[in-house]
C-alpha cells in the first residue's frame, strides 16, 4: 500500500491500515521532512509558545518503526495507474526510482494562495501551514511588532489573536464585506469582528493591499486600496490554499475543485483513493460536491479510505464539523449552515450561543456557535448529537434555555 502524503490524512490511514488488519508493506510519502502531524497548533499554540512541533505529532518515530511503516521524504514525479506504478525523485536515494503500488491513496492535501500584488515577492511575505512556516513567524511575533495579516479566514484570525497575545500592533484586512466568507453564518462572523476588535485588532473590511515595498527604516510599507499606507514588520498571508491535484490531473483522473471523488473515496481510477483537505467528495447531507479543509474530515476521511483500500466498501457517513479557537473563545460549525432556511438563537450560560439551522421541513441540518470555550463546549457536542440523530425538534424548544438539548433527541 502506498499513501502520497504524510501530512495528518496520510498519517492516519498508515495507522489504520494496520488496525484493520493489514500486515502487507505500506510506504508514505511525503515532501516535509516531519513526522506526521496535526496542523491546528500551527496558526495557533506553535505561535504563542503553549505547544511545540513534537507535540502535534501524530505519531513518533518508535511508532512508525513498531506499525512497520515506512516514510520517505521525496516528490512524486507521476503515477501509471494502468501499470499501478509511481515515479519518485528525491529521498534518501536521491534518484529517480519507481514504486509499484496495490493500491494507492492520494492525501496531497494543497498549496498554500500567494499574494498576486506588486512588490509581494521583494518583502518576505509568510504564509502559515506547515511546521517550518511557523517556526519562522514565531520568532517575529515579538511586543510591539507590527503585524499585518492579509486574510479574514480562520488562519488569518487566529494568527491575529496569536500575534495579539504576545504583545504586537495588528492590522487585518479583509476584502470581503465580512469576515469568514460564506464559511459562517453572518452574525457569527460579525461576532467575531467584534471580538478581534475588542482585543485591540484593527480590522478593515472591504480593503486590500495594493503594492508592497522595502522601507528605508527596515520596515515594509504597505499601500492600500482605501488610500491609506501602512508599516509592517511582519507580513502574513492567510487567504487559503489550493488543493494539490497536478499528480491526479496528469494522471488522467477526474478533478474539479479537487480530486474528484465518491462516497467510498474512491477516484475515477480503479486502486487509487483520495482524502483530506484534497478530495471532492459528495457531501452527506445532500450529495453536493464538496472539499472541507479541517481536522475532523481528515480524521475520519483517513479512516474509510484505509477501510477501502483493502476493498470493505465503507462510504462517508461523518457530517462537517470544524472549530477554531481565538484567545479564550471558540467558533464551532457542524453541518452545513447553507442548507437551513431558518435560524433559531440559542442563548448560553456564560455569554456563548448556539445557532441552529432548519430546513423547510423543520429538520435540523446545521449548527453554529460562539462563545467562551468553557461555555460552549459542552453545550455544543449535545448540538452535534441532535444533528447526527436527524432530530427535529420544535424550534420553539431550541431556543428556550430551560429545555435540555438531550431531551430534543
Amino acid at each position: 500500500m502506498v499513501i502520497v502524503g504524510a501530512g495528518h490524512a496520510g498519517g492516519r490511514a498508515a495507522q489504520a491500515l494496520r488496525e484493520f488488519g493489514w500486515t502487507g508493506p505500506v510506504m508514505m510519502i511525503g515532501a516535509e521532512p516531519h513526522l506526521p502531524y496535526e496542523r491546528p497548533p500551527v496558526s495557533k499554540g506553535l505561535l504563542t509558545g503553549e505547544q511545540t512541533p513534537e507535540r502535534c505529532q501524530l505519531m513518533s518515530a518508535v511508532d512508525l518503526d513498531r506499525l512497520q511503516v515506512s516514510q520517505v521524504v521525496a516528490w512524486v514525479e507521476r503515477i501509471d495507474p494502468v501499470r499501478r506504478e509511481l515515479w519518485l525523485t528525491g529521498g534518501p536515494q536521491q534518484a529517480r526510482r519507481r514504486i509499484d503500488y496495490e493500491a494507492l491513496l492520494l492525501a496531497t492535501g494543497g498549496h498554500l494562495r500567494r499574494l498576486r500584488v506588486p512588490g509581494a515577492e521583494a518583502v518576505g511575505i509568510i504564509g502559515l501551514r506547515t511546521l517550518d512556516d511557523a517556526a519562522r513567524l514565531a520568532p517575529r511575533l515579538q511586543p510591539g511588532a507590527r503585524v499585518l495579516v492579509v486574510g479574514g479566514g480562520f488562519i488569518g484570525l487566529e494568527v491575529a489573536a496569536s500575534a495579539r497575545q504576545r504583545g504586537c500592533e495588528v492590522l487585518l484586512l479583509e476584502a470581503g464585506e465580512r469576515l469568514l466568507g460564506r464559511a459562517v453564518p453572518a452574525a457569527l462572523a460579525a461576532d467575531v469582528l467584534a471580538l478581534h476588535r475588542a482585543q485591540g485588532v484593527e480590522v478593515r473590511l472591504g480593503c486590500a493591499p495594493t503594492a508592497f515595498a522595502l522601507a528605508g527604516d527596515g520596515r515594509r510599507r504597505v499601500q492600500l486600496d482605501d488610500g491609506s499606507e501602512w508599516r509592517a514588520d511582519v507580513i502574513v498571508a492567510g487567504i487559503g490554499i489550493e488543493p494539490a491535484v497536478e499528480l491526479a490531473r496528469e494522471a488522467g483522473l477526474a478533478v474539479g475543485r479537487g480530486i474528484s471523488v465518491d462516497a467510498t473515496l474512491a477516484t475515477s481510477a480503479p486502486g487509487i483513493f483520495a482524502a483530506g483537505d484534497v478530495a471532492e467528495f459528495p457531501g452527506v447531507q445532500d450529495g453536493r460536491p464538496m472539499r472541507h479543509e479541517s481536522w475532523h474530515n481528515a480524521e475520519t476521511q483517513a479512516r474509510v479510505a484505509a477501510a477501502n483500500l483493502l476493498g470493505r466498501g465503507e462510504r462517508l457517513q461523518a457530517l462537517p464539523w470544524f472549530w477554531s479557537d481565538q484567545y479564550d473563545h471558540q467558533i464551532q460549525v457542524a453541518g452545513d449552515p447553507a442548507l437551513g432556511v431558518r435560524g433559531v438563537a440559542r442563548a448560553l450560560e456564560g455569554g456563548a450561543r448556539i445557532d441552529f439551522h432548519l430546513d423547510d421541513a423543520g429538520r435540523l441540518v446545521a449548527a453554529s456557535g460562539f462563545g467562551p470555550t468553557s461555555a460552549l463546549a459542552r453545550e455544543f457536542k449535545l448540538a452535534r448529537w441532535l444533528l447526527e440523530r436527524g432530530a427535529q425538534p420544535g424550534a420553539k424548544a431550541l431556543a428556550d434555555p430551560g429545555v435540555r438539548l438531550r431531551t430534543l433527541g
